[in-house]
């Protein structure tokens, strides 16, 4: 199993806080359950837990958090019983992410979400459905509402899915483990059966989906990034324009290097040759392979532009 990295340990131990402070006492086993813990993984975090608190830091401004007896006990210190009062800025952000679980396909229109959320949008003095425009990306409405379906009953999936890394339809077998959302798309991470590996699939890459008798084991939640480096896959460093830039912070990278003038160089790990093909088109002159094949870049311009000359002779 990939271990969390530091964001989605966070995230995850602010979620089963409060959770285990409110249940008092639920048992290790539940907890790792229902958050995707290990117990190895548990303590860690019980342990870093136990440190925080407010200046000056004695005994009755930390947290309080141990296991005994099998079970988890978290206790506040008295400054945590306090009302939370929001900033302004800190506020919106609830709004919008409110927004956002509300602008799920299928998700029920009124309901307690609903009805805080315009609470709060009237203390703040705005109109959320004025004021609060969330997009979570495009998905067909019954494709999700399939996957989620299919998800939370583990059943698996078949589909016929886009590559777009290899530029074909191919028919795939998933176990939809989980769906999401994240940088203005719609994600199923699952198992791959005709890799016989873990992959992401984008929802408007899908067509055909049909729900199987077949189930599959859940697993807990795993670390899930939109892009993770295959064993075996080549490696390319690019010299980047302070134009093209933005290539290092939408793309994760094996590597960035600061260089005169803004511009950089920046190690890609690739695992579709027509990726890296497309995204050199786009580039243009404002990236130069320092590293790796060279001839890609070229490659691609040729058979694009031998296309378009035969598309121009024949009109």
């Amino acid at each position: 199993m990939v271990r969390p990295n530091a964001d989605d340990r966070l995230r995850r131990l602010l979620a089963a806080v409060p959770w285990i402070a409110a249940n008092d006492g639920p048992t290790v086993a539940d907890v790792c359950t229902r958050f995707g813990y290990t117990e190895k993984e548990l303590v860690e975090d019980l342990e870093l837990l136990f440190m925080c608190g407010l200046y000056p830091f004695t005994p009755d401004t930390l947290i309080e958090a141990d296991i005994a007896d099998g079970r988890v006990f978290i206790r506040y210190a008295e400054f945590f019983a306090r009302p939370l009062r929001l900033t302004p800025t800190e506020a919106l952000a609830v709004v919008a992410a409110g927004a956002a679980l509300t602008a799920v396909p299928g998700a029920a229109g009124e309901g307690p979400l609903t009805s805080g959320l315009r609470k709060l949008a009237t203390v703040l003095g705005i109109d959320p459905d004025e004021t609060v425009d969330v997009e979570l990306g495009e998905a067909e409405p019954s494709v999700l509402a399939s996957l989620q379906q299919a998800s939370d009953q583990h059943h698996q999936v078949a589909l016929d899915y886009y590559s777009y890394g290899r530029d074909q339809w191919s028919r795939r077998t998933i176990d939809p483990h989980r769906v999401f959302s994240s940088a203005g798309a719609w994600y199923v991470d699952g198992y791959c059966h005709a890799v016989e590996g873990d992959r992401l699939f984008r929802l408007d890459r899908m067509r055909g989906v049909e729900r199987l008798d077949t189930t599959f084991e859940p697993r807990p939640d795993r670390a899930t990034s939109l892009y993770q480096a295959r064993p075996g896959d080549t490696t390319v460093t690019l010299e980047l324009d302070a134009s093209a830039r933005w290539v290092a912070e939408q793309y994760p990278h094996a590597g960035l290097v600061e260089l005169d003038g803004g511009r950089c160089r920046v190690t890609l790990q690739v695992s579709e040759r027509p990726w890296l093909e497309r995204l050199l088109l786009r580039l243009g002159p404002a990236a130069t392979i320092v590293d790796g094949d060279t001839a890609v870049g070229p490659d691609a311009a040729r058979r694009l532009l031998a296309r378009y000359g035969t598309d121009g002779g024949s009109r």
